[in-house]
């Protein structure tokens, strides 16, 4: 039944309104030819990603994670060594972060570097 009903749209289309849906298409796939290959008076390729980018995203994450990583480890040790938990860990995870988002800041050339 549903293939019956099918068949009817398909008769009713006119030669005309097939000729004009077949211009349409031809137009659309020259304008799509047109935006997607660049001319040749263009400067250089459209840019893909960036290996480097990336490398330089892992580098910034690493930097901000070893920074906590190592402020919560001297705290943790601290307390251990002290006895004087959790005061340790606190203070010196967020020094540790504070550590860590200024490596991020320099390596990203956001901070001029004193050295």
């Amino acid at each position: 039944m549903a293939d019956d009903s099918r068949k009817q749209g398909a008769d009713n289309n006119t030669p005309d309104d097939e000729a004009a849906l077949s211009a349409r298409l031809q137009r659309l796939g020259t304008r799509l030819n047109q935006v997607s290959r660049p001319t040749e008076n263009a400067s250089s390729p459209r840019p893909t990603a960036d290996a480097s980018a990336m490398a330089k995203g892992f580098r910034l994450s690493t930097e901000l994670v070893a920074g906590v990583v190592v402020g919560a480890g001297i705290g943790w040790l601290l307390d251990r060594g002290l006895g004087i938990s959790p005061w340790g860990l606190i203070v010196f995870l967020l020094l540790g972060f504070v550590a860590g988002v200024l490596n991020v800041m320099r390596a990203a050339g956001v901070v001029r570097d004193n050295r």
